[in-house]
């Protein structure tokens, strides 16, 4: 049996990241937002297999984690978002990939927090009460937020937006405390990380596969930006992608694992500064050992 070594979420908080002991600014710091391990995905998409093999994406993982572990100074947390493996709820190799990614993850520095965000391949194309509640046991709840220096996050289920007609009580679960978290807050910063992201290039964009319904996409936007806003932060496109919503920026991630794109695998280095957020996508190859925190 694997060690589980995320840090998970319950009564949608993470004990030890809330307001009450990471609520205050203390200075820059940096974090990894990386996104789709998706083992065996490169088997099934790019191998022509049965995906019932993802060696390479344990390997591509570990490497990830070696970068994290080198950087100075440390990243106050590492986070993936979403399609953490490739096997749909019911399949018979899930637990298998599940108990291999957490092998592999137990090498984080264990001063460094691990926090998963819940994908469709995590969850189903169309969630079921079952499926969530698989999730919810090997990972913690699927929607939450946590405080980092002063800085608040919140990671949403990405799938009640695409697909909740199997969920609706789920989903209005997640509205409701949504608007809660929106409210005014002394934040210096707010966040957000989900798996699919609301748009790739522009808001007005053509509805796809890897973005979500203009009908919803549009008043979520439109909400998260009243509400103070500014950095929303996504995987699922394999590539990385992004643009503006007035001045709030969705930034689409590539993947640590199997590559759709020009990139290679990877993961973005957010630096967090008082009066804004920078980042950065570097190829496992390319990670930087020092960090500028401006």
């Amino acid at each position: 049996m694997a060690v589980d070594v995320t840090v998970r979420a319950n009564n949608r908080v993470i004990d030890g990241l809330q307001k009450e002991n990471e609520g205050d600014w203390e200075g820059g710091f940096c974090f990894i937002q990386a996104a789709d391990t998706q083992y065996g995905m490169i088997d099934s998409y790019e191998d022509n297999g049965d995906g019932t093999r993802w060696e390479k994406e344990r390997l591509l993982t570990r490497e990830a984690i070696r970068g994290a572990n080198r950087m100075i100074p440390k990243p106050k947390f590492f986070i993936v978002c979403g399609d953490l493996v490739d096997a749909m709820p019911g399949s018979p190799v899930k637990d298998e990939q599940i108990r291999n990614l957490k092998d592999d993850l137990r090498l984080l520095d264990n001063s460094i927090p691990l926090i998963c965000v819940c994908g469709n391949h995590d969850v189903g194309n169309s969630p079921t009460q079952e499926s969530v509640d698989r999730y919810r046991e090997s990972f913690g709840d699927d929607f939450f937020s946590f405080w980092v220096g002063g800085v608040k996050f919140l990671v949403v289920n990405s799938q009640y937006y695409e697909d909740s007609s199997q969920v609706p009580t789920l989903k209005k679960d997640q509205d409701q405390w949504l608007d809660q978290q929106l409210e005014s807050e002394d934040w210096k910063h707010l966040v957000v990380f989900q798996h699919i992201p609301w748009f790739l290039r522009t808001p007005d964009e053509d509805d796809e596969y890897f973005n979500i319904n203009t009908d919803v996409r549009l008043p979520m936007l439109e909400k998260f930006h009243k509400a103070g806003v500014r950095k929303i932060f996504c995987g699922h496109y394999h590539r990385n992608a992004g643009g503006f919503y007035q001045d709030l920026e969705l930034i689409v991630t590539s993947a640590v694992g199997c590559q759709m794109g020009d990139q290679k695998s990877g993961f973005r280095v957010v630096t967090v500064n008082e009066k804004d957020i920078q980042h950065q996508y570097y190829e496992l190859d390319q990670i930087p050992v020092n960090i500028k925190l401006h």
